[in-house]
């Protein structure tokens, strides 16, 4: 039986293999190095100093995570399974005004052995759910690899839409695509209705 429930900060060291998903945009690589130097390190009895120093590191890497639970815990949900295994995640925010007041999916992700099993789908209507009921935002949006063919297709299963694409978003490399899916506040539907012409980063109003 899968359980979702608000993340919490204890989900902060058991959430790595998820991470380990190459499509989560979230996690560094050093962030993953991490982990598997402090299990080899505690588990090996190597001098303490060093130890302390990698803790210094991840700490701020895990500020990023730390910050989106402290200012936005409703958008940040962790889905277990039976024996507290964790299975993916969702974390997001709301931010915006006027019209352009929205929910936003900063990371979805589900680890490999439970893929298939619509997860995802759940984790992301849950955060509509909360945009749409309690914040009254006029939309969600999320930002994909331009060459992520997968996970735009399961977007697009979703109801969400190629509202602009952004140039070299990723890493000033990689073309982002801004997707988007109407809430049941822009009646008109408004808010995706596509743009003619790409944009820069520069021109992003939030990111």
């Amino acid at each position: 039986m899968t359980t979702i429930r608000r993340f919490c900060c204890n989900d902060l060291l058991r959430f790595a293999s998820v991470n380990l998903d190459h499509l989560t945009e979230t996690v560094s690589l050093l962030l993953l190095l991490l982990y598997f130097l402090q299990f080899y390190l505690i588990n090996n009895c190597v001098n303490q100093w060093i130890l302390s120093s990698l803790f210094e590191v991840k700490q701020f890497n895990m500020s990023f995570y730390m910050t989106y639970l402290a200012r936005w815990p409703d958008y940040f949900h962790v889905a277990e399974a039976p024996g507290n295994r964790v299975m993916g995640y969702i974390m997001g925010k709301v931010e915006g005004q006027g019209e352009s007041w929205h929910g936003h999916v900063t990371a979805v992700t589900v680890s490999p052995e439970y893929r298939r099993q619509q997860l995802a789908k759940k984790l992301m209507n849950l955060l509509e759910d909360i945009s749409d009921n309690i914040d009254k935002a006029y939309f969600v949006d999320l930002f994909v690899r331009a060459s992520n063919t997968p996970a735009i297709k399961m977007y697009e299963k979703l109801g969400y839409v190629i509202y602009r694409r952004v140039l070299r978003y990723y890493s000033g490399e990689e073309d982002g695509l801004d997707m988007r899916k109407a809430l049941s506040r822009d009646v008109e539907k408004k808010s995706i209705i596509p743009l003619k012409r790409p944009i820069t980063p520069d021109e992003l109003e939030y990111d």
